[in-house]
């Protein structure tokens, strides 16, 4: 008994089974594609976490930030793609689609939404940009001048002086859990004074004291460098702050004091001394580097 031949309504449901498949996965990946495509990290998206206060509390509002662009954008690329799905031309259906105006609970809606979210991330950016500039009491004050092309660090009230430039990154060394000062100033043009884990970068200025207050909160040794364009060594220069209990930073003070006569010290607070870089050459009366 020969077997009855499939009738065309199988076949064509069968071949039909492929062709949506296909379909969904093109929809996957385009919607995809945006998130591969921007190298987004979750949850970080690409910032620090940062090792302070205030850069934990700005790596929080960055996280805010990119969350609430996800879900308005989610939420927008929906109602598009349902707009556009569910009101379709249907095959021989000229007719247009029933027109609707003036929908007072939806106008007010996206209208208030919007509004609200704008609110709501403004008055978080105010609260962390307050935390970022507040100026408590500090523990211990570090004098920051940048020249070109290096970093002098002293701390007022000790002969402690840490000087570097080019290849030789001298060392910012502060103590952990405790409000620290920093007055920073340039000796000669704008230079950027940059620290990734702490999420935090401002300009030093010839004639300009920018003070500002880290509180670090983990101990560790980080990189630093300038961030603006200063010349022809700013590729080289760097710094490194060094973040120590208590105990030792007050140990390394007391050596410092220690190590170092009064005279040096008063030199140094009063002037950039110039560094001796083996096959980085340096000139005093073209760099402005002594003073």
């Amino acid at each position: 008994m020969s077997s009855l031949p499939p009738s065309s309504d199988s076949l064509s449901a069968e071949q039909a089974l492929p062709a949506t498949k296909n379909k969904s996965k093109k929809l996957l990946l385009v919607l995809l594609a945006p998130l591969a495509l921007a190298g987004c990290q979750v949850p970080s998206f690409g910032g620090y976490k940062g090792v302070t206060k205030t850069a934990n509390s700005t790596f929080h509002l960055w996280q805010g930030f990119n969350l609430a662009a996800i879900v308005v954008g989610g939420i927008t690329l929906a109602v598009m793609a349902w707009a556009i799905f569910a009101y379709r031309a249907k095959k021989g259906d000229g007719s247009i689609p029933k027109q609707t105006q003036y929908h007072i609970p939806l106008e007010v809606t996206y209208t208030v939404i919007p509004i609200l979210v704008v609110v709501g991330l403004f008055v978080a950016t105010v609260v962390v940009e307050n935390q970022v500039v507040a100026d408590p009491t500090p523990s211990a004050t570090i004098n920051v001048t940048a020249f070109q092309w290096g970093w002098k660090f002293t701390y007022p009230g000790t002969k402690a002086v840490v000087v570097g430039q080019t290849t030789a990154s001298p060392i910012m060394v502060m103590p952990v859990n405790q409000d620290v000062r920093i007055n920073l100033v340039s000796s000669d043009v704008i230079h950027g004074f940059y620290i990734p884990e702490f999420n935090f970068s401002r300009f030093a200025q010839p004639g300009m004291v920018n003070t500002f207050t880290f509180h670090a909160n983990k101990t560790g040794l980080y990189s630093a460098q300038c961030s603006q364009l200063c010349g022809l060594y700013h590729s080289l220069m760097y710094f490194r702050v060094d973040v120590v209990s208590p105990s030792q930073y007050q140990a390394w003070i007391s050596s410092k004091n220690a190590s170092t006569s009064a005279r040096t010290a008063i030199a140094a607070n009063g002037a950039i001394v110039i560094q001796d870089n083996p096959g980085i050459p340096v000139i005093p009366s073209h760099s402005n580097g002594a003073q």
